[in-house]
């Protein structure tokens, strides 16, 4: 493990922290939150695979320096950002999405929401929007002032992740196995591209060999989705019903159809098995769980300096 990881790991503030609660900004900016669903409202109209996007905003910045939308900052002479890490280049999308957002809110309350807090709103919305769970989200975050390359490549895991590794790293922001389980749920919604599976499909293991635990008619179909020769940005659904917010990645992951390692090694694994089959049967138990996991990991915070910026992709100017 790094030493950068292990400095923000001594930093890091796991629970809610003093300035985060609901109804933040009924004073202060009273429809917020309308504003930011009306936006993905749209987004959704235009290209339902967009809210998808925008929810996995929310695990790639509150897992990097906590939520504080340093994914959002561009690079600039002196600073590489988040984007173009490694599990985020060619992978992350849809950051126009918040730019609307954030655009529409400047006109009604200048100054006032802070981009951090739009990405947990929107993220809760794709939920709702899609068919998902509704919930409270607590407010009140500052946007950082810087943005860390390194720390992004150091943390984020790779879609060849095991459950071990998965849990491991959940485990060290005080998210439990069953959040693990219940937040890799988000792949409920959206797609992935064959990059991240070539090879599962072709070499697992360095085997040479494809994944003993893709069932065989989805190996014939992933096949053909992306064969050898195959451009590797096309993509894939992540599950059998893509835009709509359910249980049914789960119930695929029991029939060994999941898209991802990262995803199958959940039924694999005995760690985590018991809970796939848990939220595969009840879904109502599966969208718990989803709302308990995302509210922690929106609690993820470090102690930083920080401001409500004008523009989500760069800093204020001083």
């Amino acid at each position: 493990m790094s030493p950068l990881f292990l400095i923000f790991l001594l930093h890091i503030i796991t629970g809610a922290a003093t300035q985060l609660r609901t109804g933040y900004y009924s004073g202060a900016c009273p429809k917020a939150e309308c504003i930011v669903r009306d936006v993905m409202k749209r987004a959704l109209m235009r290209e339902p695979r967009s809210l998808a996007s925008v929810m996995r905003l929310q695990f790639h910045d509150c897992f990097v320096n906590g939520c504080d939308a340093s994914l959002l900052l561009d690079d600039t002479p002196t600073m590489l950002g988040e984007k173009l890490a490694l599990a985020n280049i060619n992978s992350l999308r849809s950051y126009e999405v918040v730019d609307e957002a954030k655009e529409s809110l400047e006109k009604v309350c200048p100054g006032v929401v802070s981009c951090a807090d739009i990405i947990i709103m929107a993220s809760r919305d794709a939920v709702a929007l899609t068919g998902g769970p509704d919930w409270e989200v607590k407010l009140g975050r500052l946007d950082s002032l810087k943005a860390s390359q390194e720390a992004s490549d150091n943390i984020m895991p790779s879609p060849r992740a095991n459950a071990t590794f998965l849990i491991d790293l959940f485990g060290k922001f005080n998210l439990s196995v069953k959040d693990l389980v219940a937040l890799s749920g988000s792949h409920s919604i959206g797609k992935a591209r064959c990059f991240s599976i070539m090879f599962r499909l072709y070499n697992q293991s360095g085997t040479g060999r494809p994944d003993p635990t893709i069932e065989p008619l989805f190996r014939e179909k992933l096949d053909k989705l992306c064969p050898s020769n195959v451009d590797q940005n096309m993509t894939g659904d992540l599950d059998a019903t893509p835009v709509l917010f359910d249980n049914q990645y789960f119930k695929d992951l029991v029939s060994g159809r999941g898209f991802l390692n990262s995803d199958q090694t959940l039924f694999t694994f005995p760690q985590t098995r018991s809970f796939v089959r848990q939220f595969s049967t009840y879904r109502g138990k599966f969208f718990k769980a989803f709302v308990k996991g995302m509210i922690k990991m929106g609690d993820l915070q470090i102690k930083q300096p920080g401001e409500v910026r004008r523009n989500c992709r760069v800093v204020n100017a001083l």
